[in-house]
């Protein structure tokens, strides 16, 4: 725990971020019928959290995975429901924009690799 003492606020905004997210995908599970995509996204979102905590290579892998999911989960709900519910529209468009500038934010931050 002493290292989210210590750690900067803008490097713990991706994991707050990932780990908001995840929670609340799967605390959604039950309202919306258990669809697999909806936990899938959840557990894969508290994963990339862990991941971006711990600084493991393999988060950068997982975040940008999960945009693609995202973006595609947010345009197809608001295609679906075209604003008929004003609540899940908004909600989808502040998803997939946060998503977009914590993936820019996490991908301008990684250290290149040295050959």
């Amino acid at each position: 725990m002493s290292k989210l003492k210590t750690a900067d606020p803008k490097a713990l905004a991706p994991v707050a971020f990932y780990a908001a997210v995840g929670i609340i995908f799967l605390a959604l599970l039950p309202f919306a019928n258990f669809p697999p995509h909806i936990g899938l996204t959840g557990i894969l979102s508290l994963v990339t959290a862990y991941g971006i905590l711990k600084k493991r290579f393999w988060a950068l892998w997982l975040v940008i995975a999960l945009l693609a999911v995202a973006t595609t989960i947010s345009l197809y709900t608001l295609y679906v429901i075209a604003f008929t519910n004003v609540v899940v529209g908004v909600s989808m468009i502040v998803y997939a924009v946060l998503t977009w500038l914590v993936t820019l934010y996490i991908v301008l931050k990684r250290k290149p690799i040295e050959a």
